[in-house]
């Protein structure tokens, strides 16, 4: 016997949770805590005391989500697509992930390796096979898959023009999020916007850039707060998250707010 549509709403209404209070008014069940766990490589991984200042962008997302939604950051360093899988990496988060949760995946800065078997994916082929096996993984556990295109390097032509460094990466990426009807967040043309409109010299206040060395792919506190509110904005826009869900996107973020472990508590 098939039901009219108001004994469905009805069903569904009565089926939502409810909470007594102490004088026995019915309340709305409080929301679950969600999490977005982040698969990636070194450009969002935590860093550690010994590192400092280098930061990963995933160290500073927190500050532009609201309390109710963590952030688990799996990112690693040196890892790409493959090898973060074929460390069990992948299946750590999918034991852990729950329904409702995110699972946000951002690779390609080591799948770039052709000189490394255990980390080179071909853009148009490994590539896309292994980012739909956590696609795949996160839909089986009912947590939502996002995809985020690799970040880009500090890279400028002879004319002060900011370059991309990543070749068919983030084109695989995108042609990827389409077919399988992913959130694309494109953190690669985005970021490659920013970094010319800051230009050549103020780019260095963005990366790890100290007396003894000149990283040109890994951020300082600046820069990962900068990019951390790209990703943001990014998973407002594309309605991944809710207005309620971010904060502070348009507010000046201490870096006092970034903190480094010591390595030996990681």
């Amino acid at each position: 016997m098939s039901l009219t549509r108001r004994q469905v709403t009805v069903a569904a209404v009565t089926a939502v949770p409810v909470a007594l209070s102490a004088t026995g008014t019915a309340q709305a069940a409080p929301r679950r805590t969600r999490t977005l766990y982040i698969a990636g490589d070194s450009t969002a991984a935590q860093k550690y005391s010994d590192a400092a200042p280098e930061t990963g962008w995933g160290m500073a997302l927190p500050f532009f989500l609201r309390k109710d939604l963590s952030v688990a950051n799996h990112a690693v360093n040196g890892r790409s697509s493959k090898s973060f899988v074929d460390e069990g990496r992948l299946d750590a988060i999918l034991g852990l992930i729950k329904p409702g949760d995110l699972l946000l995946i951002q690779f390609g800065h080591n799948d770039e390796k052709s000189e490394d078997p255990t980390r080179y994916t071909e853009p148009w082929t490994t590539y896309q096979g292994y980012l739909r096996r956590y696609i795949d993984g996160a839909r089986t556990k009912g947590a939502r898959p996002v995809l985020a295109t690799p970040v880009e390097r500090r890279r400028f032509d002879a004319q002060g023009n900011a370059v991309t460094s990543h070749g068919d990466y983030p084109a695989a990426m995108r042609a990827l999020a389409q077919d399988e009807r992913v959130a694309l967040l494109d953190i690669q043309a985005l970021s490659l916007a920013l970094w010319q409109r800051l230009g050549v010299e103020e780019t260095k206040k963005y990366f790890n850039w100290t007396a003894t060395e000149q990283d040109n792919t890994h951020f300082n506190p600046p820069g990962a707060i900068a990019v951390a509110r790209l990703v943001a904005g990014e998973l407002l826009r594309h309605r991944v998250l809710a207005p309620r869900d971010v904060r502070r996107l348009d507010a000046e973020i201490p870096e006092s707010w970034i903190t480094w472990p010591s390595s030996a508590t990681a």
